[in-house]
């Protein structure tokens, strides 16, 4: 299965496991909460998707890379203790608690969450001596004398023996005490999240043309060729960067990314075109509502590759704009929920202490506690991150006014009335002012959206990059919930017409090789 199909299985694993009865007791024994054994190649996500998981299931997390581990740390040290056996007293072996059931414990701790997923990477890469370990881990979920946690399940990653010389197989009774879920590198799944991620839309565009080189593994007389999901997303990063820096990007760099030499030359040549067309086409004039007839001369006569890319371009910019669009809502939305708290104890504060500024700095003090808490459980979402320092610097911020207006106020009224009056007039123009921008991130989106469709239907009319642009608005996870949340009319009816016919001609092909197969 894909790595997104496998997400949800571990996740209706895991509610299905923490789920409890009447007396609070989990309805799945836990002698019957199979580890979640993950195989699959090398790079495609197996990693971030617990971490997505352990957000979405608001659950803590620990990760670890077994093959950093030695056996004294995996299931503790040895130590002489004296015990009393038949009246005799005499000396034994006893071991410390292990590393790893040592950092669920923390994490409990630190996090406040007494459930979560303890996710042990490269399980089946261990050395000789830890072996046994592992299998103990897998049938018996303990290291050593120590298990996991009730509360806590247990998901276990490894790879196929054909990408790791090291991989020690599983035997039959190991296996029949896991829940394998074996996974698969597809593009198209990839391709959702990589919207969601922000990956640069040079590979992307690239890549709709190449899935053949989404992920490559091929043994060569040089040795290992390959290209992984993890080498395309680390590529991103270095990309942005590179163009920030004003640094190159060439075959010299992203080999170094993509161990596969054919494909990082012919990615560093795409890139070149990629530029070249980002140059020549001008897509936020475009977004901006200015179509030149010289553009759309060049692109009657262009090949279908070139077209594709104008529209992979046109693509990457309307998300820009629905990504921001949607983390300006998901944090006014959070605002709006810390200001209506505010509100609520104002108007029940009584005199005193109980200051406008210090209702908000309650407020902001508990903000930064649930978010210490979150990073301690182990989620750690950038997008998370990004929104809730956004959050806690606008209280903040709001508090500081507080505490010049409740200086000024108080000494000039001297009334507790008229402080909370104005404290509430002036936290209301505040979420005013984030609420028009909310309206501008908005508007400029639909507005570029439109913009869009009208060099769409100048360039191409019902065409098949008519159909390209309407499939991927269909499938992003930005461009969807903005789709959903904002009218567009010209959206829906290509959605209705042009894909609909795209699949009646499948339909239609398939019937016919059906039919060309009975006639041979």
């Amino acid at each position: 299965m894909n790595i997104k199909r496998a997400k949800q299985e571990i996740k209706n694993a895991v509610r299905a496991y923490l789920e409890k009865d009447e007396y609070g007791e989990y309805k799945i024994p836990e002698i019957r909460q199979r580890p979640i054994l993950l195989m699959g190649p090398p790079g495609i996500g197996k990693t971030q998707i617990m971490e997505q998981i352990a957000g979405e299931c608001d659950l803590a997390l620990v990760s670890y890379t077994i093959t950093h581990h030695t056996r004294q740390s995996a299931i503790g040290l040895p130590f002489i203790q004296e015990r009393v056996y038949g009246g005799v007293k005499r000396s034994v072996t006893g071991y410390t608690m292990s590393e790893i059931i040592a950092a669920v414990y923390d994490r409990m701790e630190e996090s406040g969450k007494k459930e979560g997923i303890l996710f042990i990477d490269e399980i089946n890469c261990v050395s000789e001596t830890l072996a046994p370990m592992m299998l103990q881990f897998l049938q018996g979920k303990s290291f050593g004398n120590q298990k996991v946690p009730q509360g806590w399940i247990i998901v276990a990653a490894g790879n196929p023996p054909e990408y790791n010389k090291s991989v020690r197989e599983f035997d039959v009774v190991t296996l029949d005490r896991v829940k394998v879920i074996n996974v698969e590198a597809e593009y198209d799944v990839w391709k959702e999240y990589a919207y969601e991620a922000g990956i640069h839309p040079a590979i992307l565009s690239y890549l709709d043309i190449h899935k053949e080189n989404f992920y490559r593994m091929e043994t060569t007389v040089d040795g290992k060729q390959f290209v992984t999901a993890r080498g395309w997303e680390d590529l991103s990063e270095m990309m942005y960067a590179c163009e920030r820096l004003g640094m190159d990007v060439d075959s010299g760099l992203t080999i170094q990314y993509l161990q596969h030499p054919r494909t990082a030359r012919d990615f560093a040549n795409y890139y070149m075109l990629f530029n070249k067309y980002r140059t020549d086409y001008q897509v936020d004039e475009i977004l901006d509502g200015t179509i030149r007839p010289g553009t759309l001369n060049k692109l009657r006569y262009a090949q279908f590759d070139e077209r594709l890319e104008v529209v992979g371009l046109l693509l990457s910019r309307l998300n820009e704009n629905f990504r921001r669009a949607y983390e300006t809502d998901r944090y006014t939305a959070n605002l709006a929920q810390n200001l209506k708290t505010f509100r609520s104890r104002l108007e029940q504060a009584d005199t005193g202490e109980d200051t406008p500024e210090a209702i908000m700095r309650g407020i902001l003090a508990a903000g930064r506690m649930t978010e210490e808490q979150r990073k301690k459980a182990g989620q750690n979402s950038r997008e998370l991150r990004a929104r809730y320092r956004r959050l806690l610097e606008t209280l903040e911020n709001y508090a500081d006014d507080l505490k010049v207006l409740n200086a000024r106020e108080g000494k000039e009224a001297g009334e507790a009335k008229k402080v909370k009056e104005e404290a509430l007039r002036m936290i209301g123009q505040r979420f005013d002012q984030e609420n028009d921008r909310l309206d501008t991130a908005i508007d400029t989106a639909s507005r570029q959206l439109e913009a869009a469709f009208d060099f769409m239907e100048a360039a191409f009319g019902e065409s098949q990059e008519m159909v390209v642009f309407i499939t991927e608005l269909s499938v992003g996870r930005y461009s969807v919930w903005f789709l959903q949340n904002n009218d567009c009319p010209r959206y829906y009816m290509y959605n209705k017409t042009l894909l609909f016919e795209d699949r009646e001609a499948d339909i239609k092909e398939q019937l016919d090789q059906i039919r060309d197969m009975q006639n041979t």
